[in-house]
């Protein structure tokens, strides 16, 4: 493998493991469920890119093969990322889960709570 390859492999690796560990410790030092939902969604789903870019390039230098399993993780990830991380806000809000006073955007805790609570009592009547 090239020098410049092997530098650019350890730089992902570094960069992407050190965003996991940022994350890692977000999800732990955080006060609230709102505010830990963001050390998992945003900074590890950035640090599992930068660790599967280091593979990519690590299993691209082969010539016998052709490896597309980390894009196709990279894609799945940065998919399911986002829609879990909704989920499990939108099942914050219809169980009321309480904010401490410091998280930002409480009128729009409470519009989502409201909102979810309207969707909950809504009858099941169809609309003609």
């Amino acid at each position: 493998m090239q020098n410049w390859m092997e530098w650019a492999v350890a730089f992902f690796l570094l960069l992407g493991g050190s965003f996991v560990l940022i994350g890692s410790i977000g999800l732990v030092r955080m006060p609230d469920f709102f505010m830990r939902l963001h050390g998992p969604t945003k900074a590890t789903t950035l640090g599992m890119g930068g660790i599967l870019l280091g593979s990519i390039f690590y299993f691209s230098m082969s010539p016998e093969t052709l490896s597309v399993h980390e894009m196709l993780i990279t894609i799945f990830l940065l998919i399911t990322a986002p829609v879990s991380a909704h989920m499990l806000i939108k099942a914050a809000l219809h169980h009321r889960l309480k904010a401490i006073d410091k998280t930002q955007g409480e009128q729009e805790l409470k519009r989502g709570q409201a909102f979810a609570s309207k969707e909950g009592n809504r009858s099941e009547t169809p609309d003609d």
